[in-house]
Protein backbone atom coordinates (compact mmCIF):
# COMPACT_ATOMS: atom_id res chain seq x y z
CA UNK A 1 0.00 0.00 0.00
CA UNK A 2 1.76 3.12 -1.24
CA UNK A 3 1.73 6.20 1.51
CA UNK A 4 -0.44 8.95 -0.23
CA UNK A 5 1.28 11.56 1.80
CA UNK A 6 4.32 11.45 -0.03
CA UNK A 7 4.58 12.65 -3.62
CA UNK A 8 7.16 14.34 -6.11
CA UNK A 9 10.22 12.19 -5.17
CA UNK A 10 13.42 13.07 -6.45
CA UNK A 11 16.67 10.98 -6.06
CA UNK A 12 20.23 11.67 -6.36
CA UNK A 13 22.75 9.68 -5.95
CA UNK A 14 26.36 10.82 -3.62
CA UNK A 15 28.23 7.78 -3.40
CA UNK A 16 28.49 4.40 -4.62
CA UNK A 17 31.74 3.93 -3.90
CA UNK A 18 31.10 0.92 -1.11
CA UNK A 19 27.43 0.83 -1.67
CA UNK A 20 24.88 3.49 -2.64
CA UNK A 21 23.93 6.24 -0.47
CA UNK A 22 21.30 8.45 -2.24
CA UNK A 23 19.89 12.14 -1.22
CA UNK A 24 15.71 12.12 -1.51
CA UNK A 25 13.97 14.88 -1.93
CA UNK A 26 10.23 14.71 -1.29
CA UNK A 27 7.00 16.26 -0.31
CA UNK A 28 5.22 15.14 2.86
CA UNK A 29 1.67 15.86 4.03
CA UNK A 30 1.47 16.84 7.63
CA UNK A 31 -1.34 15.90 9.87
CA UNK A 32 -2.72 19.48 9.29
CA UNK A 33 -2.95 18.45 5.58
CA UNK A 34 -0.32 21.00 4.25
CA UNK A 35 2.53 19.93 1.81
CA UNK A 36 6.50 20.31 3.30
CA UNK A 37 9.83 19.71 1.11
CA UNK A 38 11.85 16.87 3.22
CA UNK A 39 15.38 15.98 2.27
CA UNK A 40 17.07 12.20 3.49
CA UNK A 41 19.74 10.43 2.64
CA UNK A 42 19.32 6.63 2.74
CA UNK A 43 21.91 4.21 2.23
CA UNK A 44 21.51 1.35 0.13
CA UNK A 45 23.54 -2.12 0.72
CA UNK A 46 21.65 -4.75 0.12
CA UNK A 47 19.36 -6.89 2.20
CA UNK A 48 20.84 -9.50 4.43
CA UNK A 49 20.23 -12.25 6.60
CA UNK A 50 22.02 -13.31 9.88
CA UNK A 51 21.88 -16.71 12.37
CA UNK A 52 22.15 -17.77 16.03
CA UNK A 53 23.55 -21.30 16.63
CA UNK A 54 22.70 -22.85 19.00
CA UNK A 55 23.56 -26.02 21.10
CA UNK A 56 20.34 -27.56 23.11
CA UNK A 57 22.59 -30.10 24.77
CA UNK A 58 25.84 -28.96 25.37
CA UNK A 59 23.56 -24.82 26.13
CA UNK A 60 26.42 -23.26 23.65
CA UNK A 61 25.92 -21.13 21.24
CA UNK A 62 28.19 -19.83 18.18
CA UNK A 63 29.07 -16.30 18.01
CA UNK A 64 31.95 -14.17 15.80
CA UNK A 65 34.41 -11.50 16.32
CA UNK A 66 35.39 -9.35 14.21
CA UNK A 67 36.47 -5.77 13.44
CA UNK A 68 33.70 -3.32 12.75
CA UNK A 69 35.55 0.16 11.50
CA UNK A 70 32.19 2.43 12.24
CA UNK A 71 31.94 1.18 15.46
CA UNK A 72 35.80 2.48 15.98
CA UNK A 73 34.92 5.74 14.51
CA UNK A 74 31.53 6.17 16.93
CA UNK A 75 33.94 5.41 20.41
CA UNK A 76 34.49 1.17 20.15
CA UNK A 77 37.56 1.43 21.54
CA UNK A 78 39.08 -1.43 19.85
CA UNK A 79 36.52 -1.59 16.63
CA UNK A 80 35.79 -5.76 17.55
CA UNK A 81 32.57 -6.80 17.39
CA UNK A 82 30.93 -10.16 18.79
CA UNK A 83 28.41 -11.08 16.70
CA UNK A 84 25.69 -13.51 15.28
CA UNK A 85 27.31 -15.27 11.68
CA UNK A 86 25.79 -12.80 9.13
CA UNK A 87 25.89 -11.32 5.58
CA UNK A 88 24.49 -9.49 2.31
CA UNK A 89 22.00 -12.01 0.18
CA UNK A 90 24.23 -11.39 -2.77
CA UNK A 91 20.61 -12.60 -4.78
CA UNK A 92 20.31 -15.50 -2.69
CA UNK A 93 17.42 -16.41 -0.83
CA UNK A 94 18.00 -15.51 3.07
CA UNK A 95 17.84 -19.60 3.93
CA UNK A 96 20.24 -20.02 1.30
CA UNK A 97 22.43 -17.27 2.45
CA UNK A 98 22.43 -18.19 6.49
CA UNK A 99 23.46 -21.67 5.43
CA UNK A 100 26.41 -20.15 2.92
CA UNK A 101 27.66 -17.32 5.56
CA UNK A 102 27.22 -20.23 8.65
CA UNK A 103 29.65 -22.10 6.75
CA UNK A 104 32.25 -19.71 5.64
CA UNK A 105 32.36 -17.68 9.03
CA UNK A 106 32.25 -20.83 11.24
CA UNK A 107 32.96 -24.08 9.67
CA UNK A 108 29.55 -25.50 10.04
CA UNK A 109 27.27 -26.75 7.74
CA UNK A 110 23.64 -26.82 8.73
CA UNK A 111 20.93 -27.56 6.60
CA UNK A 112 17.95 -26.81 8.96
CA UNK A 113 17.10 -23.42 9.17
CA UNK A 114 14.16 -21.39 10.65
CA UNK A 115 13.49 -17.62 10.33
CA UNK A 116 12.25 -15.65 13.15
CA UNK A 117 11.86 -12.29 12.14
CA UNK A 118 12.41 -9.92 9.49
CA UNK A 119 13.55 -6.10 10.79
CA UNK A 120 14.61 -2.87 9.75
CA UNK A 121 17.70 -2.93 11.57
CA UNK A 122 18.12 1.21 11.13
CA UNK A 123 14.71 2.63 9.13
CA UNK A 124 16.07 6.29 9.20
CA UNK A 125 19.32 5.78 7.25
CA UNK A 126 19.43 2.09 5.94
CA UNK A 127 17.64 0.59 3.56
CA UNK A 128 18.23 -2.99 4.54
CA UNK A 129 15.98 -5.73 5.26
CA UNK A 130 17.74 -8.40 7.88
CA UNK A 131 16.16 -12.10 7.83
CA UNK A 132 16.62 -13.15 11.53
CA UNK A 133 17.34 -17.09 11.59
CA UNK A 134 17.73 -19.44 14.72
CA UNK A 135 19.53 -23.15 13.54
CA UNK A 136 21.15 -26.22 15.53
CA UNK A 137 24.30 -27.12 15.17
CA UNK A 138 26.37 -29.94 17.10
CA UNK A 139 30.04 -31.32 16.28
CA UNK A 140 29.55 -33.78 13.57
CA UNK A 141 28.45 -30.40 11.15
CA UNK A 142 31.50 -28.93 11.42
CA UNK A 143 33.39 -28.94 8.06
CA UNK A 144 36.26 -26.16 8.42
CA UNK A 145 37.80 -23.87 10.94
CA UNK A 146 35.48 -20.71 9.34
CA UNK A 147 37.08 -17.08 9.67
CA UNK A 148 35.48 -15.88 6.71
CA UNK A 149 35.72 -15.89 2.63
CA UNK A 150 39.44 -15.12 1.81
CA UNK A 151 38.67 -12.49 -0.70
CA UNK A 152 36.53 -10.95 1.54
CA UNK A 153 39.15 -9.62 4.29
CA UNK A 154 36.91 -10.61 7.28
CA UNK A 155 39.36 -12.10 9.54
CA UNK A 156 36.36 -13.41 11.69
CA UNK A 157 37.54 -15.49 14.93
CA UNK A 158 35.02 -18.22 16.03
CA UNK A 159 33.08 -18.14 19.26
CA UNK A 160 31.10 -21.05 20.92
CA UNK A 161 30.07 -19.57 24.30
CA UNK A 162 28.08 -20.76 27.20
CA UNK A 163 24.35 -20.00 26.43
CA UNK A 164 24.56 -18.04 29.92
CA UNK A 165 27.66 -16.27 29.04
CA UNK A 166 26.74 -14.96 26.44
CA UNK A 167 23.44 -13.23 27.98
CA UNK A 168 26.32 -11.86 30.70
CA UNK A 169 27.84 -10.47 28.02
CA UNK A 170 24.72 -8.92 27.00
CA UNK A 171 24.28 -7.84 30.01
CA UNK A 172 27.39 -6.09 30.70
CA UNK A 173 28.03 -4.31 27.19
CA UNK A 174 30.21 -6.93 26.13
CA UNK A 175 27.64 -7.92 23.23
CA UNK A 176 26.83 -4.86 21.30
CA UNK A 177 25.40 -5.61 17.97
CA UNK A 178 21.73 -5.43 18.07
CA UNK A 179 20.80 -8.21 16.20
CA UNK A 180 22.66 -10.62 18.24
CA UNK A 181 20.50 -9.53 21.15
CA UNK A 182 17.59 -9.83 19.60
CA UNK A 183 18.67 -13.65 18.70
CA UNK A 184 19.83 -14.39 22.11
CA UNK A 185 16.88 -13.00 23.33
CA UNK A 186 14.63 -15.03 21.23
CA UNK A 187 16.84 -17.97 22.15
CA UNK A 188 16.22 -17.13 25.73
CA UNK A 189 12.21 -16.66 25.53
CA UNK A 190 11.67 -19.69 23.74
CA UNK A 191 13.82 -22.15 25.61
CA UNK A 192 16.16 -23.00 22.85
CA UNK A 193 19.40 -23.05 24.75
Amino acid sequence: MKNGSIKDIEKKLLSDNWYTLNKYTFKYQRPDGSWETQHREAYDRGNGAAILLYNSKKGTVVLTRQFRMPTYVNGNENGMMIEVCAGLLDGDNPADCVRKETEEETGYKISNVQKVFQTYMSPGSVTEILYLFVGEYDESMKVSNGGGAEDETENIEVLELNFIDAMKMVASGEIKDAKTIMLLQHAKLNALV
